[in-house]
């Protein structure tokens, strides 16, 4: 059997230890890579889902500027038509209650489209929420897996190296009390 002289446990040791640092680099290095390409992904998704809404949203934002415009020059023309016979009027005012209910209907196209970008902003913030949970765990789960074996293996290097060093180190003798003969005497 080879005898294992300090240099050589110490040099098992540096290799052990150079072991563990790489491959947790190597690890931290394939979690970074991961979470930038999920980053990537999910900012084209957001992209994608912002340049898909909101067109509908300023069309739908133009539309009511464009209705209510019309309703103030029906109510304009309203007035100056009001003199005339009663006929008129009562066909301005049936178109005015039409643009009204159109002008509803649009405010209400126009509150649905604004509560689908909401709840897909929500949904986009619990999915950057969850993905981030998840990179937060697997982080811990690298950390415990990796970190109790080392802590372990280095247990075990400290305690072989004072085995080693307890059987090599000269043997001492036993420690005498000394009694001077005079035990009152305290300094």
């Amino acid at each position: 059997m080879p005898k294992l002289d300090n240099e050589t446990v110490e040099l098992v040791c540096i290799a052990v230890t150079t072991l563990a640092v790489l491959l947790q680099a190597i690890v931290l290095s394939a979690i970074y890579l991961a979470l930038r390409k999920a980053i990537g992904s999910l900012r084209s998704e957001v992209e994608d889902l912002r340049s898909s809404l909101m067109p509908v949203a300023n069309n739908a934002r133009d539309a009511i500027v464009e209705a209510r415009a019309l309703i103030d020059n029906t109510r304009r023309l309203f007035v100056r038509v009001a003199p005339k016979a009663e006929t008129t009027a009562s066909d301005v005012a049936r178109v005015a209650r039409g643009l009204r209910e159109q002008t509803e209907e649009l405010e209400l196209a126009a509150q649905e489209t604004l509560a689908r970008v909401r709840f897909q902003a929500s949904r986009m913030d619990a999915m950057t929420t969850s993905g981030l949970d998840a990179v937060d765990r697997a982080g811990s789960y690298v950390a415990v897996t990796v970190g109790k074996p080392v802590r372990q293996l280095a247990g075990l290097v400290a305690a072989a190296r004072a085995i080693v060093g307890s059987l090599r180190g000269p043997v001492r003798e036993p420690r005498h009390a000394r009694f001077s003969g005079d035990e009152d005497t305290f300094v």
